[in-house]
């Protein structure tokens, strides 16, 4: 039995630990920036539901958070808009979509660039070092909550998107089949499908991401840190 606990990859086990809270941030500011930029522009379904909270639990869904953490694409529970309320629907339909994905790639940013500009200081320390490793998951799960959510796909942001350069009729079409649109990304991720064009994404985006890490370790070298 000793064994087999030596033989197990503890690597895997500790990723799966650490990518817990990064999880947790990167589903509540996604779904908070959904409900702020619906808010501006006119609809405060959100405000009134309880969904402008940083309590990540109000955001929460099992199946997507599972995915996130095991394979870092998945989503959350989506924010309540009535896209009634918005002056201009489609448009402000489209808005409030994007607003979700572009707070994961500020997210992933912020992320970076404090990655940089702590290394120097945190990497000597255990405690450092993994603080370190949560700010790197904390940036690669958010561009992927970003990416994934822009497939077109019901009930993903993407599908939104779509919904403001087709006709509404279309749009009613295919909503009706959003129940189904979790268990089809579920499969598509799972069996490789999907999962290979992301994982090439995400490291495209990280890539041009570094400069926030070097503007991170650009101003530790000037504060001597």
């Amino acid at each position: 039995m000793l064994n087999v606990f030596r033989n197990l990859d503890w690597t895997v086990l500790l990723d799966l630990a650490l990518s817990v809270i990064p999880v947790l941030v990167c589903i509540t500011i996604h779904e908070v920036s959904h409900g702020l930029c619906a808010l501006a522009l006119g609809d405060d379904t959100a405000k009134r539901e309880g969904r402008l909270s940083l309590n990540p639990f109000k955001h929460f869904d099992l199946v997507g958070f599972i995915m996130l953490v095991v394979v870092h694409f998945g989503w959350a529970k989506p924010v309540p808009v009535d896209m009634r309320r918005f002056k201009n629907p489609k448009l402000g339909m489209a808005l409030t979509a994007l607003a979700g994905p572009a707070s994961n790639m500020i997210l992933a940013a912020v992320a970076l660039f404090l990655y940089g500009l702590l290394f120097g200081t945190l990497y000597s320390s255990t405690v450092g070092f993994y603080a370190l490793y949560s700010l790197s998951i904390t940036a690669r799960i958010s561009v992927s909550l970003g990416i994934f959510n822009l497939i077109p796909v019901p009930p993903l942001d993407g599908s939104k998107v779509l919904f403001s350069v087709m006709p509404q009729r279309w749009y009613y079409v295919l909503m009706r089949y959003e129940k189904y649109g979790s268990i089809v990304m579920i499969v598509l991720v799972l069996t490789g499908i999907l999962s290979g064009p992301l994982s090439a994404a995400v490291k495209w985006v990280l890539g041009g991401f570094g400069v926030f890490w070097k503007l991170g370790a650009a101003l530790a070298g000037l504060l001597g840190l």
